[in-house]
């Protein structure tokens, strides 16, 4: 297997964050619209990848595990400390990486996080809500549904940052897998599933104190 491919410098700053792209969206991506400028401009000291996980989903093994091994493991081995983001589909893979590895990322920011597809979701939906689910193992084998037993009870330790806009075609959903977290954590701005609304979301992470000085 080859190795997973990242943008970005590590500079050996004590704060990694580790961003996922969405679905057809290349990491680059995530530079060119401003991601990277608006740590220069804070002067923060945190590393920014993002990795190149163009047309893989949940159950990309391989790929995951390259991200914990080869990306995550190393920086919190000199001492950083490594948040894992996402934005859209990238926000769920990021939820399904901590839950698959407890303990291997000091924090998560999710920009509109997909939430699930409608089948799925709608299995935790018709047993009453997710505090009411009882996963059988047959919902245990569909990736998007071991997100959401995860998100039954995340880490109460663990910072998250949950955003997305209001008129994202989504933020119903959205919403539903932001209430699963403090109501400090969660956040919204105007506008819909695309950079316009993503840029401040992750312009008020960086501003949240989460990331420190």
């Amino acid at each position: 297997m080859t190795g997973l491919r990242t943008v970005g410098t590590l500079s050996g700053a004590p704060q990694l964050l580790v961003m996922l792209p969405g679905v057809g969206m290349a990491a680059q991506a995530i530079f060119d619209a401003g991601f990277a400028s608006a740590i220069e401009r804070r002067g923060l000291p945190l590393d920014l990848l993002a990795a190149d996980v163009s047309g893989l989903g949940l159950d990309a093994v391989d790929t995951w595990d390259a991200l914990q091994d080869e990306v995550l493991a190393p920086a919190r081995g000199r001492g950083a400390r490594v948040w894992l983001g996402g934005i859209s589909l990238g926000g769920l893979v990021a939820m399904a990486h901590a839950a698959a590895r407890p303990g291997a990322v000091d924090g998560l920011c999710l920009l509109a996080p997909y939430p699930g597809s409608r089948p799925s979701v709608n299995v935790v939906e018709r047993a009453g809500g997710p505090d009411r689910w009882q996963p059988s193992e047959q919902d245990l084998r569909d990736p998007e549904l071991r997100v959401w037993q995860w998100l039954q009870r995340p880490p109460p330790a663990l910072p998250v940052f949950i955003g997305h806009g209001t008129e994202d075609r989504f933020a119903d959903r959205i919403q539903r897998v932001a209430e699963r977290f403090p109501l400090a954590s969660r956040h919204t701005v105007a506008g819909g599933h695309d950079w316009p609304a993503w840029l401040p979301l992750w312009e008020r992470f960086l501003d949240t104190g989460l990331i420190t000085p």
